[in-house]
């Protein structure tokens, strides 16, 4: 099974670091052309378009804060005008902001909101708007192609971060709920939820005897890394699962199936 993107247009948001950056490396060498969104991290983003083009591949990096409405415009604005058309989204750009209940500011909760779910309201937004305005591509049977990257604390309960896993939750409705809108139309909106993964941000709670205690959440017996996530991506944007439509992707070495319950039923 070989899942090729070639001639096709991809935007990663949040993509220069961790996941997003997996995901837009693991769809470049795929054969997408990629749009390499970030925020404040100019630089690694700029790499990874070299990187890209060094071995043979296209990419551009393109800053843009997603929960802002014109900077969405845009960043598709530039992703239209250096490729000519946009076939897949990885919206990917999410934070953390943590506290207890009853510490968290008003600001904590809506900058986590703000970003995490309404940046992938307004991205998934004007994605469909552009799938519609180009009409279908030979490049692949759906006429585009989303995918929300969401979290196993779309389902898991987690004390001390309400705002994340409420925005967690958030995704998985929503790209439910446009899935069902759009599909009529062609277009696939499916969800990856990441269990836990080791990127540079997370190294102390997932190296040496913190990764011991994560392991004890994790069946499969290791913790993930960013590539996981992005060659699940590339399987999801590929013609291979175009009957894949609304469904959420796990990608958490069983960390779902509450592991602690172990023995106890």
């Amino acid at each position: 099974m070989d899942c090729r993107l070639d001639g096709q247009i991809a935007l990663v948001t949040g993509a220069s670091s961790g996941i997003g950056f997996a995901c837009a490396e693991e769809l470049a060498a795929a054969g997408a052309a990629v749009v390499i969104n970030y925020h404040s991290h100019q630089q690694p983003a700029e790499e990874l378009a070299s990187k890209i083009a060094r071995r043979g591949g296209r990419a551009i990096a393109v800053g843009a804060d997603v929960s802002q409405e014109a900077d969405v415009a845009a960043l598709f604005a530039s992703t239209i005008e250096a490729y000519g058309a946009l076939d897949i989204l990885v919206a990917n750009s999410g934070m953390q902001k943590d506290a207890a209940l009853t510490e968290m500011t008003l600001d904590q909760w809506n900058a986590v909101l703000q970003v995490n779910l309404t940046g992938q309201f307004l991205c998934a937004q004007a994605a469909v708007r552009q799938f519609e305005a180009q009409g279908r591509r030979p490049q692949s049977k759906a006429l585009g192609k989303i995918i929300c990257m969401s979290s196993v604390h779309q389902v898991i309960p987690w004390a001390g971060h309400v705002n994340y896993a409420a925005s967690k939750g958030g995704i998985m409705m929503m790209m439910q709920t446009i899935a069902q809108e759009v599909a009529e139309k062609g277009i696939r909106v499916n969800a990856i939820a990441p269990g836990a993964i080791r990127t540079n941000i997370n190294k102390e709670e997932t190296e040496g005897a913190a990764a011991k205690e994560v392991l004890k959440l994790i069946p499969y017996g290791r913790i993930g890394a960013a590539e996981d996530v992005g060659r699940a991506a590339v399987w999801l944007a590929s013609d291979q699962s175009d009957y894949v439509v609304g469904t959420t992707l796990f990608v958490d070495g069983g960390m779902t199936l509450y592991p602690s319950f172990r023995g106890n039923g």
